[in-house]
């Protein structure tokens, strides 16, 4: 009986050892990777009229995974809800076009920036409108919950007398707007062009000024988000991602997406 005792424990102990901590099984032991993603963002994540999931995010991680021999799944959560769902272990990765921010940092790693694009406000033609707080006071800005451009308008425009409306969906931003419950909206620039400018309900806006730039609330590029202390997922999607940008499969995606490369040097 104590044999058959000891036996059952080395089992065990080297069936632990096999996987490493328990519940710290990942896409590092295992045949997949798991994205955590909000498909409401084009031209960087959304759906087609049948449900399938696109655009340029979407085809980054799925260059990632075959480069990685793995295949990707999707997991869709709210985006504001996707740093706490990694931390649950609901996906292995964040990869919704979530910017590299100190803020973030705190509580989450990162890959080494992907790409960088510009955050723009975008006003009615002919408004005035500029995007700094002289302009914005007593105006009401709409912005996507939980996202970098939301802190940086709460950082500096909300104590300065504007109003700062966050959105769980960046077309009901557009749709306020458009609706005049809005007098601006601040977004990334491809994303407002795509997702409102082209299409005939955005024909009277235009993106106002110049691009708003704080490193600390805008961050310094986007990446996937990862877990902290989840280096060796890290390491192999970084290794991943710069074989991508050196054979120019990144810098092809984004002349598709963007008619201009975005991806970061």
């Amino acid at each position: 009986m104590l044999r058959k005792l000891k036996l059952s424990l080395f089992v065990a102990a080297a069936l632990v050892g096999s996987v490493g901590t328990v519940g710290s099984v990942s896409a590092d032991t295992q045949n997949t990777l798991r994205f955590g993603i909000e498909a409401a963002y084009p031209p960087f994540e959304s759906k087609s009229p049948t449900g399938q999931l696109q655009g340029f995010d979407v085809d980054v991680g799925n260059a990632v995974c075959a480069k990685m021999a793995v295949k990707c799944e999707w997991v869709e959560n709210a985006f504001d809800g996707l740093i706490p769902a990694l931390q649950a272990r609901k996906f292995d990765a964040i990869n919704s076009a979530m910017n590299i921010t100190g803020k973030r940092k705190q509580t989450i790693d990162f890959t080494r920036p992907i790409y960088v694009v510009p955050i723009v406000m975008v006003a009615r033609r002919g408004s005035g409108l500029m995007p700094d707080v002289k302009s914005m006071q007593g105006k009401r800005v709409g912005v996507l919950q939980g996202s970098s451009q939301e802190d940086f308008l709460k950082g500096h425009w909300a104590n300065a007398g504007v109003s700062v409306v966050s959105y769980a969906d960046q077309d009901q931003v557009y749709s306020d707007l458009v609706a005049g419950r809005l007098d601006a909206a601040v977004q990334e620039a491809q994303t407002v062009e795509d997702g409102f400018l082209k299409k005939p309900v955005g024909h009277d806006y235009a993106i106002a000024g110049q691009p708003l730039s704080d490193p600390a609330t805008l961050g310094e590029g986007t990446g996937f988000g990862l877990r902290k202390g989840d280096k060796a997922l890290a390491r192999k999607i970084d290794a991943a991602l710069d074989a991508l940008k050196k054979d120019g499969t990144l810098s092809a995606l984004s002349q598709k997406y963007f008619n201009r490369d975005i991806i970061a040097k």
